[in-house]
């Protein structure tokens, strides 16, 4: 298939491309920016008139449901909406049932996953057996079998033997371990930030210390093992700090945060909005600007989707007694490029951070419109401003704090390795 995007912006943030350049795309890669190659005759042609032409987006944790919870979302459901969302490349957690600690799950996830031929999946496989912080699993083969990392998902593990072991296995063979930095004895049955809100509401907190003491600990065993890890979901100020200070060190880490912590705060959680009931828990203002300015600065790596479909039951109970979590695949762009209006930010900087810096996190060759490389482009128009609705909402999950708000960017067209996966009239 060959095609032809014409009279698009291009960005690609990793080649420092901001300029009117058309796109020549065959045999799954790309063959040519501005000019065509030589004898180049498009069977199809994109007009990207007034649209932003970028690398498909990236992002670093999105729950599938599959296997397991298929009452939650499917496979092919949060495909869609992923592919729909102008994500074209996604990282999921292992916390599936069963749970991703045999290559052969891992295998057969990815398998799956190639036959509907939506997305590009990088499973992250479970780092203790069935996820319970006990028995390592065995990391060198799963890392065989396609998992691009090894994480607890949102389990705790409570036992820093079991941790100082992992990151020493890890390090020898050069893995990558994704944890999220929570102390399970502070964060135990708590549901929001331990503060004003939560105080006046009666809900049982999670204070922020719950973060920055876990932090500390992966910090002084990275430094002891000199093993690669990558932080997830950032909440707090303090832990912002941290990660500064562990770059500017040296310390090979890496972190996100969710879209949703980007703009939410404790506040939003108004008279117990249990869509606010996400993990790790929506934060203070201070907490909300210290996550936007370390994203500027870079201590940020990435902005991830945290895609957490849950079926609406689960959202109908009492906020402490509902599930956590915020469907995210279909608002990852269009929360980016809110953030990068409210601060004034260039669209190529802020794409940075669900392009390039994702993919270097994953160790992916990916993110990038580069000659010859991989074309999963994603086309969005920048200005168009679209309602958050169930009824445009393709994820099983309609879990959104973001439900009826109307925000900007509107995604065209998505291609996976040169095929159109996702068009919108």
């Amino acid at each position: 298939m060959k095609i032809h995007i014409k009279n698009g912006r291009l960005i690609d943030p990793k080649n420092n491309i901001d300029a009117k350049h058309d796109v020549f795309i065959a045999a799954g890669k790309i063959v040519g920016l501005g000019n065509a190659p030589d004898g180049f005759v498009a069977n199809q042609i994109i007009d990207a008139s007034n649209l932003v032409v970028c690398p498909g987006l990236i992002d670093l944790s999105a729950r599938l449901r599959e296997p397991g919870f298929e009452y939650k979302a499917t496979l092919e459901s949060e495909l869609l909406a992923a592919a729909a969302g102008g994500v074209t490349s996604l990282a999921c957690p292992p916390d599936t049932d069963p749970v991703l600690d045999e290559p052969g799950l891992v295998e057969m996830l990815k398998h799956r996953a190639k036959l509907l031929n939506l997305v590009n999946i990088y499973p992250l496989g479970a780092l203790t057996r069935q996820l319970q912080g006990k028995n390592l699993t065995e990391m060198f083969e799963l890392s065989e079998a396609g998992c691009v990392g090894f994480s607890q998902a949102d389990n705790a593990l409570t036992d820093t033997q079991v941790l100082w072991n992992s990151l020493q296995y890890a390090a020898t063979f050069d893995l990558t371990v994704w944890l999220r930095a929570e102390d399970a004895h502070l964060a135990k049955n708590g549901v929001a930030h331990s503060g004003e809100v939560a105080a006046r509401l009666g809900l049982q907190g999670i204070p922020a210390c719950a973060e920055t003491i876990a932090l500390s600990t992966i910090l002084s065993l990275m430094r002891e093992t000199g093993a690669k890890v990558h932080i997830c979901r950032l909440s707090t100020l303090q832990s912002v700090a941290m990660i500064k200070q562990a770059k500017k060190e040296g310390l090979p880490i890496s972190c996100d945060i969710a879209s949703t912590h980007l703009h939410l705060t404790e506040h939003d959680i108004g008279y117990f909005d249990a869509q606010c009931h996400l993990r790790p828990p929506l934060r203070t203002e201070r907490d909300r600007d210290a996550l936007r300015a370390g994203l500027l600065d870079g201590t940020i790596d990435a902005i991830c989707s945290d895609h957490t479909p849950v079926d609406d039951d689960a959202k109908l109970s009492p906020f402490a007694e509902s599930e956590p979590g915020a469907s995210g695949l279909e608002l990852l762009l269009s929360l980016t490029l809110k953030w990068a209006l409210d601060n004034k930010l260039a669209l190529p900087q802020a794409l940075t951070s669900i392009t390039s810096s994702p993919a270097s996190v994953l160790g992916i060759d990916g993110g990038s419109l580069s000659l010859g490389a991989q074309a999963d482009v994603c086309v969005f128009d920048a200005d168009f401003v679209w309602k958050v609705e169930a009824k445009t909402l393709l994820s099983q999950g309609k879990n959104t704090p973001f439900m009826g708000l109307e925000l900007p960017g509107k995604v065209r067209w998505t291609l996976l390795n040169g095929q159109i996966v996702y068009q919108h009239h």
